[in-house]
């Protein structure tokens, strides 16, 4: 697939992205798997199947969460919709403009990511959130094609340590070159930037481990940096 994007002078610039996200009925997690058919079962007319990323392949900022939550992205169809994360985590992007629109908590609201993209560590939904470390890595090879077909990426936000470990084994990186910190950011091969939140989950915010203050601090020193980059053609 060709997808035509506009460098930084305005020059229609041309990339080839070759980019399979898992099918429907992936098979290659069993745990996952069977997770999914008894969902499918017991609430049926939901999503339950791994749930694509959202926005465009043009994107400089890409966002990965952990992995969809039962009763948000996995019903919905849409990462981080659904539930609170999803709350804090698009209202953060309305606020520092990488959305526009009405988050409205439904893939239909409307809502429009701007030069920015979301996705999951593990796209299917594991039971009590937690994905198995095997699980994480089975699935990181659609984490790395991802990142792989996206032709202006500058920055990754990982939405705590899985996410940020995830992004390390995309970039074929050992898990030492660089520790997950809030609000740390790191440079990885290329040059993208590498930066840490803790996840934006209602666990962490009850908790106060993050707060609004905490994550948008991470968002606003994250697009000083990409201002200040300079402009590769």
């Amino acid at each position: 697939m060709r997808a035509a994007v506009l460098n930084c002078f305005g020059y229609i610039i041309m990339s080839v992205h070759a980019f399979t996200p898992p099918s429907r009925d992936c098979p290659l997690c069993p745990r996952l798997v069977a997770f999914r058919e008894a969902n499918r079962q017991a609430l049926p007319g939901r999503h339950h199947a791994p749930v694509p990323a959202f926005g465009a392949f043009d994107a400089r900022l890409l966002v990965v969460g952990l992995a969809p939550g039962l009763h948000g992205a996995n019903s919905t169809g849409r990462p981080f919709t659904g539930d609170y994360a999803g709350d804090l985590l698009y209202a953060t992007l309305l606020q520092f403009g990488w959305a526009t629109g009405t988050y409205a908590a439904r893939a239909d609201d409307g809502l429009t990511l701007v030069d920015c993209r979301i996705t999951n560590a593990v796209r299917c939904v594991p039971p009590q959130n937690r994905p198995l470390p095997l699980e994480s890595k089975t699935c990181n090879a659609f984490l790395k094609a991802e990142i792989a077909a996206l032709p202006r990426l500058r920055a990754i936000l990982a939405l705590g340590r899985v996410a940020h470990e995830a992004t390390l084994r995309a970039h074929d990186l050992p898990l030492k070159a660089a520790s997950f910190a809030h609000g740390a950011v790191h440079t990885l091969p290329g040059g993208v930037l590498l930066a840490d939140s803790y996840h934006c989950s209602r666990y962490n915010t009850n908790t106060g481990r993050l707060t609004a203050t905490l994550f948008t601090d991470v968002f606003r020193r994250l697009g000083a940096l990409l201002a200040l980059e300079p402009c590769t053609p």
